[in-house]
């Protein structure tokens, strides 16, 4: 399938200072005091800590995606994904696929202002691809797939922002916190984020999955999981792995954990299909969870209109409120 993609708005913009700089707010002062006051009687300190930590955080953002499968632009269900040792090769259900090169979304996103997305290269034959996006967007993208302490600054200095890893910091299901120190190293804790993509389990845990999305760790999405991550990146990417590419609703428990227990910023995927998942988004992560639409969006074969969720975004923008914190 060949795609024709017209960006909604043709301006060249510095990612940098737009995502970084601003800080978004998405409820009142008033709303948080009550909502404290309902809860604990009074506010006192710990409640204006806990306000002043809410308005630090930017506001929730729709993050963008280009998913990279033997060098082109795909979409896929996350829980297909096979590799096949023999062969070297892997597999996958596909949702979408183009013959319109990554560049062209990377600049796509880029004239509509949408920082802080991510390239991820499933499977090897992507680097080339991965590349030619991050060139196309300086400073607008992320980077995942196959990253290591060793090949991780060639990409920094091709233009992503951050290299996202996952697999190469575990190890017999554990975390390798030698692995992690190691790449904090090379690259800095400011330039990492940290993809714990996940699966449910019967008890409705969420456990860890690595070597794209395969193989499943002993380590646990919790809030000790999160807090003891947090200290060595900048940000955390959360594949939900049950309904990645399935354009079958968000997983709200996950979202609301994600809100609760996170302490620095968190991009959910998974399921996200229409304008009403964003609000409820918005709504349950109150304001500190990121998301991002693949499959759902027309420019990859689905029903929802990605100029909708640029204007949904544009809209979110204008109606923040300013910290009266600081």
């Amino acid at each position: 399938m060949f795609v024709t993609l017209h960006s909604t708005r043709s301006r060249e913009t510095n990612a940098s200072s737009s995502f970084l700089g601003e800080r978004l707010v998405c409820h009142s002062i008033k709303h948080h005091r009550t909502h404290n006051q309902k809860h604990s009687g009074h506010l006192g300190v710990t409640g204006e800590a806990n306000i002043r930590h809410t308005f630090e955080r930017t506001c929730m953002r729709f993050r963008p995606c280009i998913d990279l499968h033997k060098g082109k632009v795909v979409q896929i269900v996350g829980s297909t994904l096979k590799d096949d040792e023999d062969s070297g090769k892997s597999t996958a259900a596909v949702n979408f696929e183009t013959s319109t090169d990554a560049a062209h979304f990377a600049k796509m996103y880029r004239e509509d202002d949408l920082p802080g997305g991510h390239v991820i290269m499933l499977g090897p034959g992507n680097e080339e691809a991965a590349l030619s996006a991050l060139s196309s967007y300086p400073g607008g993208l992320q980077i995942g797939g196959g990253i290591t302490s060793a090949n991780a600054a060639k990409f920094l200095d091709s233009g992503a922002s951050h290299v996202v890893v996952t697999s190469y910091v575990f190890r017999d299901g554990v975390i390798d916190f030698a692995r992690l120190s190691e790449l904090v190293s090379a690259v800095g804790k400011n330039r990492l984020v940290l993809d714990l993509s996940c699966r449910s389990r019967e008890d409705g845990a969420y456990v860890v999955c690595t070597d794209r999305w395969q193989k499943t760790t002993d380590t646990l999405v919790s809030g000790e999981t999160l807090e003891n991550l947090a200290r060595h990146c900048d940000q955390f990417l959360v594949h939900a792995v049950d309904v990645e590419g399935k354009r079958a609703g968000v997983l709200e428990d996950l979202v609301v954990k994600l809100s609760h227990w996170s302490p620095i910023a968190v991009t959910y995927c998974g399921g996200a299909r229409s304008i009403s998942d964003l609000e409820r988004v918005l709504e349950l992560g109150a304001g500190r969870v990121d998301v991002t639409i693949g499959s759902a969006l027309d420019i990859f074969g689905g029903n929802l209109k990605y100029a909708d969720v640029v204007a949904w975004q544009r809209n979110l923008e204008a109606h923040r409120v300013p910290n009266p914190l600081q």
